[in-house]
């Protein structure tokens, strides 16, 4: 059914992902698909990399990682944003046309009275993505 899966990652947070990131391996073992962990952050030094080709290594090991413990066909993405907080959606939006994901597994929070004002970052991907998306809730 699904032949490849974007699977957004904070590399900053990764602790907040855990069950996104094994739905993203359960499915993939499931439709046999690839997998690209997409990671976004802005193009200046900070704690996931000094530049974008340090964090671009950190996303690609990451994605390694993840192939290697779950036996998966995994790769990296990394994107820059000038402002990755604000930017974040459109950035996975982007992320998607680039990958050429026919899912994305990404996970959010439970909304709140705010998210009916600002969307999440799930729920605005889900709104606008031209493939299927499934939104992982955390605890």
């Amino acid at each position: 059914m699904f032949k490849h899966i974007m699977a957004p990652v904070d590399l900053a947070h990764l602790d907040g992902l855990e069950h996104a990131l094994k739905v993203t391996a359960d499915i993939a073992k499931l439709y046999d698909c690839d997998v690209t962990y997409v990671g976004v952050a802005a193009n200046t030094p900070g704690k996931l990399g000094h530049n974008p080709d340090e964090f671009r290594s950190k996303v690609a090991e990451f994605a390694a990682q993840q192939g290697e413990l779950h036996g998966l066909k995994t790769k990296g993405h990394a994107m820059t944003s000038h402002d990755p907080t604000t930017e974040l959606d459109d950035a996975l939006m982007k992320g998607v046309d680039e990958t050429g994901a026919d899912l994305v597994v990404m996970q959010s929070h439970v909304p709140g009275l705010m998210d009916y004002i600002w969307p999440s970052n799930g729920g605005k991907v889900a709104g606008h993505a031209k493939c299927s998306v499934l939104v992982v809730r955390g605890d």
